[in-house]
């Protein structure tokens, strides 16, 4: 496969970015994208070029690190992460945009690379269970409803990647932030800091500078885990719960 690849290149966060254009032959449609990526990364390193900064780790679809805005499209044309999407997915001669997400919360370090710290932040806000537990009971100990445990269980494959923050027209954080009070908060071990954990998360999201949600749902369809967006209605039912109970706001 031939391609024109279309890349935002940008030196640092205070410098201006504009896109570039390079042509790469001989792409497998087998390739991951990334692999292709790293393709025209070779060329241009032995032409003397900077090469692409763009973020990678696993390459397995598991830790998220993989931010690429594909045509228009957080992870590109399927429903995956961009280490997953294949070179199958398009046709000899395209042209592929290639963005960094785009998002305020998100500023970009260097090319298609973002801070995606302010996530770090929410978590570090209460998304955690602080009660000392002692050693680990028996399995089968403290029973979960069936219902609560696969709510539990959907919102905790959530790998914060941000697609969900690329795709949303107004840059909310709303499925990420709800996807991780969710998964402890319906568990036992997560209800001491059931209030508390909402209301300071959610307040750090917006500490964050995220957008609001507008319920356009471009998030859920976008998340390359199938996070629902029930999810955000369930942050919301807990949210209201807390305040009433604590008076916050």
């Amino acid at each position: 496969m031939k391609l024109t690849l279309r890349v935002w290149r940008q030196q640092n966060a205070d410098a201006d970015g504009a896109m570039s254009t390079y042509e790469v032959d001989d792409i497998s449609p087998d390739m991951s994208f990334l692999e292709m990526l790293d393709t025209l990364n070779e060329e241009l390193i032995l032409g003397g070029e900077d090469p692409v900064a763009f973020d990678h780790d696993c390459r397995e679809g598991i830790c998220g690190a993989c931010s690429l805005v594909i045509n228009g499209d957080a992870h590109g044309p399927e429903r995956t992460t961009t280490c997953q999407l294949h070179m199958r997915s398009f046709k000899d001669g395209d042209t592929i945009d290639i963005e960094p997400w785009r998002a305020s919360a998100f500023p970009v370090v260097k090319d298609l690379v973002v801070d995606r710290s302010a996530f770090d932040r929410i978590i570090q806000a209460g998304g955690y269970i602080t009660a000392p537990t002692g050693a680990a009971p028996e399995a089968h100990a403290t029973p979960v409803p069936k219902p609560d445990a696969d709510f539990a269980f959907e919102n905790a494959e959530c790998i914060g990647c941000g697609a969900c923050v690329a795709a949303c027209p107004n840059g909310a954080a709303m499925l990420f932030t709800s996807a991780k009070i969710n998964h402890l908060n319906v568990l036992p071990q997560g209800a001491p800091e059931r209030e508390t954990r909402v209301l300071d998360m959610v307040a750090q999201m917006d500490e964050e500078g995220f957008g609001g949600c507008t319920l356009t749902g471009e998030c859920a369809t976008a998340c390359p885990k199938g996070i629902p967006l029930v999810s955000i209605t369930g942050m919301n039912k807990e949210w209201l719960r807390a305040t009433r109970k604590s008076g916050r706001r």
